[in-house]
């Protein structure tokens, strides 16, 4: 189940307003001891993240179909993509949803049903976590969120079913200025660095890809050879985009590959000003990666 983003933040009753986490979203499947960690796009991220499985693995449930999203914190308390790219502290699996349990359906009962079993389903651990609820106001949450740094509020009607899309009875407000962006080409390196000079971004907006800038730094020597690896069985003639940018040095690509960044703000003609890389964005499909404001 996906959230739809909206600009502000917002209270109505019978609402809950959740830390949004900013990590990899999983479901965990367990069956018996066995225990699988899977993407959005069906990636096996098991061996990934083998600590997490093994604490699923030791629930009293028999079986379970779990979701919510690995995370690693800061100092303080927050999550931080980059961390969990890097493998910079321990994987933690925020849990927000359950939709099997012992072989009962879920997803047809109401959220609060649903956050309820989870409740009894799920201690409390240094590996597993409860999805946190910040306040019963959703505009004292979004406040608790900025003053924290959160990367933003999760709004969740707690009367509605487990949808397996985009839906507004989830909504997502941002603190953070960070999104997923696909990757359309890239430029070729200057001076002393390696591989490419910057990634060319976009987004889709009614089913046609946008180009909406590059990034160029947040880059390390890791960060810059890991995506160019994956580059050239993606190289492609003709540019993706419906607007592709002119840029004399382009290699443009097949928009098979997904990164996070991070940004100051939106230009008036719709680009990313200060755009910085974060990571590859591999729980991701790029048919999912939306223009903000697009519906489809």
């Amino acid at each position: 189940m996906l959230a739809t983003l909206v600009s502000n933040a917002f209270d109505k009753p019978g609402w809950v307003y959740e830390e949004k986490y900013d990590g990899v979203r999983l479901v965990a499947y367990k069956e018996g001891d066995r225990v699988r960690l899977f993407s959005r796009n069906d990636i096996d991220n098991t061996s990934r993240f083998p600590s997490v499985a093994a604490e699923i693995g030791k629930l009293a449930a028999a079986s379970l179909l779990l979701d919510g999203e690995v995370v690693v914190f800061d100092r303080k308390n927050v999550s931080r993509f980059q961390r969990l790219q890097r493998s910079e502290g321990q994987a933690v699996y925020a849990v927000f949803d359950c939709l099997y349990v012992n072989g009962e359906d879920l997803r047809r009962k109401p959220l609060s049903e649903r956050r309820e079993i989870l409740e009894k389903t799920i201690p409390a651990s240094k590996i597993l976590l409860l999805s946190r609820r910040l306040a019963q106001n959703g505009v004292a949450a979004y406040k608790i969120a900025k003053r924290r740094g959160y990367e933003g509020v999760l709004a969740k009607d707690l009367s509605s079913p487990y949808m397996e899309k985009r839906s507004n009875f989830w909504l997502k407000v941002k603190v953070r200025q960070e999104d997923e962006f696909i990757i359309g080409g890239f430029t070729a390196p200057t001076g002393a660095r390696k591989y490419f000079g910057a990634l060319l971004l976009g987004a889709y907006e009614k089913g046609r890809l946008r180009y909406v800038g590059k990034v160029g730094t947040g880059f390390t020597e890791e960060t810059l050879a890991t995506p160019h690896r994956k580059f050239a069985p993606l190289i492609a003639e003709k540019p993706a985009f419906v607007d592709p940018p002119r840029e004399r040095d382009a290699t443009f690509l097949d928009p098979k590959l997904v990164a996070q960044v991070s940004y100051q703000e939106w230009t008036g003609d719709r680009k990313l000003r200060q755009a910085a890389f974060l990571g590859l964005r591999e729980d991701k499909r790029p048919k999912d990666v939306l223009f903000p404001g697009s519906a489809t």
